[in-house]
């Protein structure tokens, strides 16, 4: 097991066909989004060292099914109350069921009001995104504070305000523009990827991080990158280059999730 801790993420996958993080403190312990199987969840959690037994809550960031496709046999094996907002829940349920989304726990929250699960509060804020109500997470442990920031088509003030500060950083570098422009998707799904409610850009990440960001994280996690679209050297390069100014032993050392296994555990 983990030794006890003040703030914890761990990524247990981040990508088009899945994504799943934990955020926890020495007390309370959050999955963000569930995206894998509840088997391949349970699988990396155990390779990570995490007992998915002491989870105190599910938080899903919006209803496509690369984050919740494991949740409806999660929730019900863990018996642990869901989070989404009430516009998300009712996207699933039209996408799936209400058969199949009905969840014993449900806790409906809304965009720009924080609440607290044990000793974690979290603030759920809106990104640019093609889905109903889609959020993003910061999230609050004793006076650290770690962001979770995919699936968003540019960097509105709004989200650069609530990223501003963070501890770590957990943002998307989704795609290589002249990757997806060559690339073999059809050019409708081209044209979604590259508009403001799509993904975010290696060279849009680059621009935030030259212009706007305020350096403060110990750690910058790359994250959602298109296996298709990107490459993690071409996402790396392009961070490291934007963030050079910024880099220090201590501050925004630059990591990179992975779609196949957990990343190593960040703790602070």
């Amino acid at each position: 097991m983990l030794p006890p801790m003040c703030a914890r993420l761990t990524v247990l996958a981040s990508g088009s066909k899945g994504n799943c993080a934990i955020v926890a403190s020495s007390r309370t312990r959050l999955l963000v989004d569930a995206g894998l199987s509840c088997r391949e969840t349970l699988k990396r959690m155990a390779a990570a060292g995490e007992d998915p037994h002491s989870l105190t809550a599910i938080l899903i960031s919006h209803e496509h099914s690369d984050h919740l496709a494991g949740l409806p046999v999660l929730a019900r094996k863990l018996k642990i109350p869901v989070y989404m907002t009430g516009a998300t829940n009712d996207a699933w349920g039209r996408q799936c069921g209400k058969k199949q989304t009905h969840l014993d726990r449900l806790e409906l929250f809304s965009s720009g009001h924080s609440f607290q699960i044990g000793d974690i509060q979290v603030t759920p804020f809106t990104i640019p995104h093609d889905a109903v109500d889609p959020v993003a997470f910061a999230f609050r442990v004793d006076g650290v504070k770690l962001a979770v920031v995919t699936d968003l088509g540019y960097m509105p003030a709004s989200v650069r305000d609530n990223v501003r500060d963070s501890d770590v950083l957990m943002v998307e570098s989704n795609h290589d523009l002249e990757m997806l422009r060559v690339g073999r998707y059809p050019w409708s799904v081209k044209q979604r990827v590259m508009s403001r409610v799509g993904h975010l850009s290696n060279a849009a990440l680059a621009e935030f991080f030259a212009s706007d960001y305020d350096g403060s994280a110990a750690f910058v996690i790359l994250a959602h990158l298109s296996e298709e679209n990107n490459h993690p050297e071409i996402a790396r390069e392009a961070a490291e280059r934007a963030l050079a100014p910024r880099r220090t032993l201590l501050h925004n050392r630059l990591m990179l999730a992975s779609q196949w296994q957990a990343l190593e555990a960040l703790r602070l």
